[in-house]
């Protein structure tokens, strides 16, 4: 039996240290490129089989790219298996296979992936506004991209809805209609704690907006399980004065609460309106069709892919005016149904 070939051997062979031969095979530092070329001959010669990381070697490429959907509490999986899909076939589309990251490892579990070189870039989703992600995201030697907008977006590539402009929309639409007292049931508790970016931007685009048009506004948090929305509808309904519109953006809670209407005699659009924000075929399917701001997961997943994919190609020379803008945000484009109604 041949002998194992080590890094170790490989470094003597082209006469350099260890560490200068791991970094040609991840990529982490720069090395010369005739450094790297007396590398890959040494490699070739004595037989060296090294892991994943060996796919980085002089420009080589894995063709994966690295989906990060970490399933925290509050995520609704039905919505972002559609960003998860429209990432994968996209990908497809242009000769990549996706890695599916979905824990929570945070920083560790990115890193893991740039150093193993199992992945030329990275889609990031649940974006918080001061996410922990960020600053390794800057320093890596791999592109990302991110569905969803930080705080701070400088040195980062982002493309999103712009949810801010769509909790505007759906309060403007009720505003016109002549509502003057209106509620945001929002995303569950969780997701507001950990600073999530698209939850936050709705409730700052309904409150700003119903400042302006001179309506009440409150927020609500609500939990995604069913029992969670009859709690909500009855604490509404008992407000006083209760609210005549409702903004809705969680869409685990669209059929239990127009169970919890419908058992507590709430007529929509008569009594109340509501507008959602989610895709468009769950709003055409509810029992009354629903006024909405679509949450374009097909559109973003694919915009995410082919940002990232301009920028692994910019890396072998960018063509002038090509670079990726730094954000992309998509308008709201709100479409009426029969859940809301001129106020009486």
């Amino acid at each position: 039996m041949s002998p194992v070939v080590k890094i170790t051997d490989v470094a003597r062979h082209a006469g350099v240290s260890p560490s200068t031969v791991s970094y040609a095979l991840n990529g982490k530092r720069p090395i010369s490129e005739a450094t790297r070329r007396r590398i890959e001959a040494s490699i070739r010669e004595l037989g060296y089989h090294p892991h994943a990381g060996a796919r980085a070697l002089a420009g080589a490429r894995s063709h994966v790219l690295a989906l990060v959907m970490p399933l925290r509490r509050g995520v609704d999986l039905p919505v972002v298996t559609r960003f998860a899909m429209s990432v994968v076939t996209t990908a497809r589309r242009h000769g990549h296979d996706v890695l599916l990251l979905t824990g929570e490892e945070g920083e560790d579990g990115l890193r893991r992936v740039a150093d193993s070189a199992r992945a030329d870039g990275f889609v990031v989703m649940d974006v918080q506004l001061d996410d922990r992600r960020l600053p390794l995201l800057r320093a890596l030697r791999r592109p990302s991209v991110l569905i969803g907008l930080p705080a701070d977006p400088a040195g980062l590539t982002c493309v999103d809805l712009d949810f801010r402009a769509a909790g505007e929309a759906c309060v403007e639409h009720l505003a016109l209609l002549g509502h003057r007292r209106v509620a945001l049931l929002g995303s569950p508790p969780e997701v507001y704690a950990r600073g999530t970016g698209y939850a936050r931007r709705v409730a700052d685009g309904v409150t700003a907006a119903a400042g302006r048009n001179g309506l009440t506004a409150s927020v609500h948090p609500c939990a995604s399980d069913p029992g969670a929305a009859p709690a909500l509808v009855r604490r509404l309904l008992g407000a006083d004065p209760a609210p005549t519109g409702l903004v809705v953006h969680n869409e685990a809670l669209l059929g239990p609460l127009a169970d919890a209407l419908r058992a507590e005699g709430v007529r929509v659009p008569e009594d109340l309106s509501v507008v959602a924000l989610c895709p468009d075929d769950l709003a055409e399917r509810a029992a009354t069709p629903l006024t909405s701001v679509s949450v374009p997961a097909a559109e973003l997943g694919a915009r995410a892919v082919e940002l990232l994919i301009g920028k692994l190609g910019a890396e072998t020379g960018p063509a002038p005016g090509l670079a990726a803008p730094d954000v992309t945000l998509l308008p709201p484009r709100l479409t009426v149904r029969s859940s809301t109604a001129p106020r009486g």
